[in-house]
């Protein structure tokens, strides 16, 4: 019948449709739920494909009587189902080849399917079938689902669906249509059928396998949908950082797998549970009070050390109003701020205040200190020989060091004192609560007999000392910034007066260094001023005639007026100002003897704070080359002490510079530490006999006879003995009789502009006076 026909085009269409959108969905999912939708869906798809021949059957047109029997109807449908899901699982999305394999296992369920359900048939006739028309439909049925469970691997979107169910649906027409067609049912009078039995009393049964067809299909198909969103739903609300709980009447309803890992607890057990049992609010509030934004809660399950922020919102869940509880875990960003408070607040490397904290506890000290009348004391530190530390050993053992001293001053001072690293080796502790000054002198006393213990020189080359400034209040100042400078300038003191010492801020202390500190920042600039010279005094040989000239810094400024080459030199080395002077001075220097008479040579005197630099000979070298000067026409005068520090490296740099031809001279001989030793290691040019034995000669005989041994030992040595601070002629009488070769002095100079003269280049450093 046509309409027959038609109902089971649409069980075929709705129930393979189905089949496909189930197969979809078990890719979709992990391999226990694909398991399970690909059941569903073998049983969908092969349920609808039993419901189509059924329903063909029940509308074929028959000369007699039928009806089926109801134990071999089921067994067909099983058979479809099970044949399904036997194809399912050939089925390889990875393998195209699989879709062949697949497809035929399909089609011989179907074919097996049909069979048996005609083999259920009860009728009062035989059947026979023409088996070559059966064979190729067979074979055009397997073709079919062949091609669909490949186009459902091939395709996306709603085609994935269509096309596939077109092509089995195709397979199971060809197979059914082609398989009836050639059934012949012929009459056997023998074979009695009951007429209450007559497939023509049994039309109701179309129309319940079509609802029942249908709603197999609509139920299947339902349940990937709603199985999809509430998945997928479900998974999202899982994924995201919040931990999310619904509460409705005090109670969780539904939390997420974030929520779960915050309380510690698996979901199940959360369910029914109230929520403050699981969570506690900083305001004091139920967990899930109504806040009109996040606060801050901390757990009562799980981590006690974690923090949360909690944010409730009221939604519609499940038909009716629930609470959302959102908690965000702020542990980490806790953990992070704090560090960055650490960071900003704290030294790096010693763990101290720093100059940030020390500031805000000082300025409260400080507003105290003016209610109560109490007087605190700010002690400034610095470490004594720390940059040689630093410099022979390398930072990671200042490092070392420094953490040390922090350790040592942590336990000198009282709990409510701070102790505070201002950057390199500076160190402020505030004292408060003691009586002043006897407070700052007994902590200072403790330190120093802590550093003797500790930090003893004569065991340990890297122990470092300690100087110690103290400034009080409101004697002293009653403001941060001025209290601290107090501070500053009695460390000052205390290291100028031999350090190793404690000094208190007094008014005269403080101009002093205001003085001192106006003339560095004065000098800094100088040489850009125009406020620097060169001078030159000659050395002269026994005749008196010039034989080379000595180049002296001078500075003339027009707020300190001439400030003494005493005063300002050891200031240009204290802070390393000499080394731009320096090489300033040798240049002009250098340019001013490369115009002389080729005869005479230029000495320029080089500060032991020059050796520091690394590059010293390739500086000379290139102030050499840039001036034109003769290197063994530059003589360049050093002191002991440039040998007393870094001895290996400053030897290193004069053999060096003598390479280059330049002369080196022994400057103020005399009066260094192992002068014998200095000259033993290294074969100076010349020496110059300190001015304190010429002037003293005359009078002292132990200044004579030193003079008599360093002539004889230069003489020994065949070094030219050089005398300074010649200024009488009886002076000059002597130094000529005890032998020496060259004098300088007032005698035969000051100091003044270059001579006049034609010729070659010079070479230049800082010096005080001839």
């Amino acid at each position: 019948m046509p309409g027959t026909v038609v109902l089971a085009a649409l069980i075929a269409a709705g129930g393979l449709l189905a089949f496909f959108l189930l197969l979809s969905r078990a890719e979709e999912c992990a391999d226990v739920r694909r398991s399970r939708w690909l059941a569903v869906g073998a049983v969908a798809g092969g349920l609808s494909i039993w419901a189509v021949h059924f329903v063909a059957m029940l509308g074929y047109r028959s000369v007699v009587d039928f009806t089926f029997d109801p134990a071999l109807t089921l067994v067909s449908a099983a058979i479809v189902c099970v044949g399904f899901r036997l194809a399912i699982a050939l089925r390889r999305p990875d393998r195209p080849l699989s879709a062949l394999s697949a497809g035929t296992v399909a089609a011989l369920a179907v074919a097996a399917m049909h069979f048996v359900g005609m083999a259920a048939m009860r009728v009062a006739a035989t059947v026979s079938y023409d088996w070559p028309p059966v064979v190729a439909a067979l074979a055009i049925a397997a073709a079919a689902m062949a091609a669909a469970f490949l186009r459902f691997r091939a395709l996306t979107g709603a085609f994935r669906l269509v096309e596939p169910a077109a092509w089995m649906i195709l397979g199971v027409c060809a197979l059914h249509f082609t398989a009836m067609s050639a059934t012949t049912l012929t009459p056997d009078p023998r074979l009695a059928l009951d007429p209450a039995l007559s497939g023509r009393q049994h039309g109701w049964l179309i129309g319940a396998v079509f609802g029942v067809a249908c709603l197999v299909a609509l139920i299947t198909s339902l349940a990937v949908v709603l199985d999809r969103y509430l998945t997928d739903l479900k998974g999202f609300a899982d994924a995201t950082l919040e931990g999310l709980a619904v509460v409705r009447d005090g109670r969780i309803i539904e939390a997420n797998a974030r929520f779960a890992a915050l309380m510690d607890t698996p979901e199940k057990e959360l369910i029914g549970r109230d929520p403050d049992a699981c969570i506690v609010a900083a305001d004091g509030l139920p967990a899930a009070a109504a806040r009109p934004a996040a606060i801050e809660a901390a757990p009562r399950t799980g981590d006690p050390e974690r923090a949360f922020e909690l944010a409730v919102s009221t939604i519609e869940f499940r038909g009716r109003p629930s609470q959302v509880l959102a908690v965000m875990d702020l542990t980490e960003k806790k953990q992070a701020q704090a560090e960055i408070e650490r960071l900003a607040l704290y030294d790096g490397l010693t763990g101290l205040p720093n100059r940030t904290l020390l500031r805000d506890r000082l300025d409260k000290a400080l507003a105290r200190a003016k209610r109560s009348g109490e007087t605190i004391a700010l002690l400034a530190l610095d470490l004594d020989r720390f940059k040689a530390v630093n410099d022979l050993f390398g930072h990671a053992e200042g490092d070392r060091v420094l953490k040390t001293v922090a350790a040592i001053l942590s336990r000198t001072v009282r709990g409510a004192d701070t102790v505070a690293r201002l950057g390199g080796d500076e160190f402020v502790i505030l004292q408060v609560g003691a009586a002043q000054p006897e407070g700052a002198r007994a902590l200072a006393q403790r330190i120093f007999d802590a550093f003797r213990m500790e930090m003893n020189a004569a065991m340990d080359p890297t122990a470092v000392g300690v100087s110690i400034g103290v400034a009080l209040t409101p004697d002293d100042a009653t403001e941060t910034e001025s209290l601290l400078s107090s501070a500053d300038i009695a460390l000052y003191r205390a290291k100028s007066a031999g350090r190793g010492t404690v000094a208190f801020y007094d008014l005269h202390m403080d101009q002093a260094v205001r003085a001192r500190r106006r003339l560095e920042a004065d000098l800094r600039g100088a040489i850009q001023r125009s406020e620097m010279r060169v001078v030159y005094q000659p050395v002269v040989d026994v005749e008196g005639r010039p034989v080379s000239y000595e180049a002296l810094l001078r500075w003339r400024s027009p707020d300190h007026g001439d400030v003494a080459p005493d005063v300002f030199i050891p200031l240009a080395e204290d802070t390393g100002a000499i080394i731009a002077l320096g090489e300033w001075v040798l240049r002009e220097a250098c340019r001013a003897a490369a115009g002389w008479d080729e005869r005479l040579s230029i000495a320029v005197n080089v500060s032991p704070v020059q050796f520091r630099v690394a590059n010293l000979a390739d500086q000379v070298s290139a102030i050499l080359a840039e001036t034109g000067l003769a290197p063994e026409r530059l003589g360049l005068e050093i002191t002991e002490t440039a040998l007393m520090r870094s001895r290996e490296e400053t030897l290193q740099t004069l053999r060096r510079l003598k390479a280059l031809g330049v002369k080196i001279i022994m400057d103020d001989f005399g009066t260094g530490y192992s002068s014998l030793s200095n000259l033993q290691s290294f074969p100076f040019d010349k020496i110059k006999i300190d001015r304190s034995f010429i002037t003293a000669m005359g009078d002292d005989r132990g200044a004579k006879a030193i003079v008599t041994a360093i002539v004889g030992l230069g003489r020994s040595l065949d070094l030219p003995v050089v005398a300074e601070g010649v200024e009488t002629e009886a002076q000059r009488q002597m130094v000529v009789l005890e032998g020496c070769t060259e004098a300088q002095g007032y005698l035969f100079g000051r100091p003044g502009a270059a001579p006049q003269a034609a010729g070659a280049q010079a070479r230049t450093a800082v010096g005080s006076s001839g």
